[in-house]
Formats: C-alpha cells, structure tokens, sequence
C-alpha cells in the first residue's frame, strides 16, 4: 500500500522519502540517507538553491558528527554545520529544525516532500513525540512536507501517549481484515484475468479460513492456483490447499514471529491462545500464568513492542494477526492452569 502510495505522490510531482523503522535503529540514522538525498535532488535550475545547501548544513549539525555508519554504507557530509540549528541534543526541537529546513527548500524549488514511514510501532516515545512536534512545526509554518506512516494497531495509542494533540495532526484510516465482498474480488478478478473462476463455495471457504487477512488471502490464492488442475477451482480444492498454506505460514510468517520471543514470552502469548481467539482480559492470563497481573504488565509490554500483541480497549489483550493463537496452539503444549495464589518460589542450584 505504501509503495502504491509512494508512486502516486511522485506521480503529482512530490519528492518521497521512504523509510521502514527498524526495532534497532534511532530514528536520526532511519531518516539520514533519505533527507540527504532529498535535500540533494532540490535543485532549482542548474545549481542548488540556498535553501537546499542550508538544509545540507542543518542536517550536518543534526547528526553531531562527521560521518554516520548506516548498515553497510557510510554516508559521508561535506558541509559545514548551521551553528544554532537542529544541534541542541534533544531530538524533539532538532528535528523540528530538520524538517523545517527540508519543507523551506522544497518551497524555494517550487515542489512537495512526502516521507512514508512504515513500521511506526517500533519508535520510542521520545521518537514518536518528537516526530509529531515535527509535523506540528511544518504545519505551523505552512510548509509543503507530509508524513505518511503505518504500523501496528497500537499505533493509535502509541501517538496519544506521545503527545495528546496528534488526533488533530493526523488521521488514522484503519487497514485491516478485508470484508467478505471485496476479499472475494481480491482473489476473483486476478484470476478471471487468466481466464480461471473460483466457484462460490471456494471463495467462502478461503474467506473462512483466512478471516479476510489480506497476506493470508494471497497464501490461500496461490496454493489453491498451484493444487488446481482445471477451471474452475473447487472448495475441494481449497480445503486441500490449505493444510500446505498453513504448513508454509507455520515455517516462515508465524516461525520468525515466534523465534524472537523470550521463552517467559512464549508462555504468555500460549496462555492467552489458550483462552480463545477473542481478545481476553489481563487478568485472565495472568491467572492461567498463575501469577497476578502487575507480575507481567512488563512481559505485556514488552509484547506489544515488539508487535505480537495490542490492546483493543483497556484490559484487553489480543493478537497482532489472526491465527497467531492456532499457531501457538499447534507447537506449545497446553498449560497446566493454575491459581493467581501460586507461588513462584526462587531456583535453587546453580553452585548458590
């Protein structure tokens, strides 16, 4: 959707900057190689206006340093820094004076900037808080800079924490689950292009099993393309194709997922697949852990971090993605429930 997004923006004459966040990354070395080159491709005529050589200097005070490593590349600025801007240390004002700089030099070359960032759930706070003072500052000063992001759906009340006046600055159209319609259509008019037909029976049990998951719609339409052999393609056909779409999503989708959480993690997200696919109440998981619920506010956390879970509304606790809670059903074996009185007593051994 984003690099759809992005097409469309160059398409109408804006200069993109396209960003994913990265969970270990600061958000000043994400958007160094993107504004360096957007201030870079600001040229007007032959030369490069004022506005973009100051954003140069700006942004140069902006890193605090000579040269930043970014992955394998090592980006190198040559110009002097803007003494007084965007070199205060704290990244809320900084990156305010970054952002106005970029916003004055696409005015001075008559054009628009459009940063996309995907992946925000993996901004701290601070990051996000001084992102949004960022937007706050361009819109003040009527500048031609817009952000677009996407990210998980804690992201919402990721950005009110962040700051309480971001439900003013943006909107927060929600991408989620395909209605039965337009999932029918996604995986229909593809194939009718080939000259093939799902029959309805099909289309109802794809939609059935993926709960209109757009990645899910798109693995249950390629296997049931695969295990087909004639138009058109049969509900037998899906139901066949399915048991290889889940083996595949069980080794790769839910299996990176899975790998990156601690082991105390994983008995969390399988207590609450064990209580139903349903958002489920903190409480409630906490006592299948046989603890009380402050013993894993921070395990919670942590959880929605890292993207593996989110709070519907307050107290509640759900899943990411759909079929996360069957996956984690299929590879952990059941736990035992226990009373929030247990006792979680010290290990003993280890040479203490």
């Amino acid at each position: 959707m984003l690099v759809e997004i992005r097409k469309r923006a160059e398409a109408a004459g804006y200069v993109t900057l396209p960003v994913e966040a990265q969970e270990d990354m600061p958000l000043r070395l994400m958007l160094l190689p993107g504004l360096r080159k957007v201030l870079l491709s600001l040229d007007v005529g032959k030369a490069m206006g004022a506005k973009a050589k100051k954003g140069l200097r700006v942004l140069k005070s902006f890193l605090s340093g000579i040269k930043v490593s970014f992955g394998e590349v090592e980006v190198t600025l040559d110009a002097s820094p803007e003494v007084g801007v965007a070199d205060s240390g704290q990244l809320d004002s900084d990156l305010a004076d970054v952002f106005v700089a970029v916003g004055e030099a696409a005015a001075e070359a008559g054009t628009a900037v459009a940063i996309i960032i995907d992946e925000l759930q993996y901004l701290s706070e601070a990051e996000l808080s001084a992102l949004i003072m960022a937007v706050h500052k361009i819109s003040q000063e009527r500048l031609p800079v817009i952000l677009i992001g996407a990210g998980l759906p804690q992201l919402v009340g990721n950005t009110g924490r962040a700051k309480s006046y971001a439900e003013r600055l943006f909107i927060f159209p929600a991408v989620g689950a395909l209605d039965e319609k337009d999932a029918k259509i996604a995986l229909q008019e593809p194939v009718r292009e080939q000259g093939v037909m799902f029959t309805e029976e099909a289309l109802a049990e794809v939609y059935r099993q993926t709960q209109g998951y757009p990645y899910f719609l798109q693995e249950w339409g390629a296997q049931a393309w695969d295990a087909a052999e004639t138009s058109p393609i049969t509900a037998e056909v899906v139901r066949a194709a399915s048991a290889v779409a889940i083996a595949h999503l069980d080794q790769s989708f839910f299996r990176v997922r899975f790998d990156r959480l601690t082991p105390r993690e994983k008995d969390y997200l399988r207590a609450l697949a064990e209580l139903g696919n349903n958002p489920q109440r903190s409480g409630e998981i906490a006592q299948m852990l046989g603890v009380k619920s402050e013993r894993v506010a921070a395990l919670r956390s942590g959880l929605i971090g890292k993207g593996m879970i989110y709070s519907p509304q307050h107290g509640d606790t759900a899943f990411t993605v759909p079929l996360f809670a069957e996956f984690m059903r299929r590879i952990m074996p059941a736990l035992a429930k226990k009373s929030a009185k247990t006792k979680m007593k010290p290990k003993t051994g280890g040479g203490r």
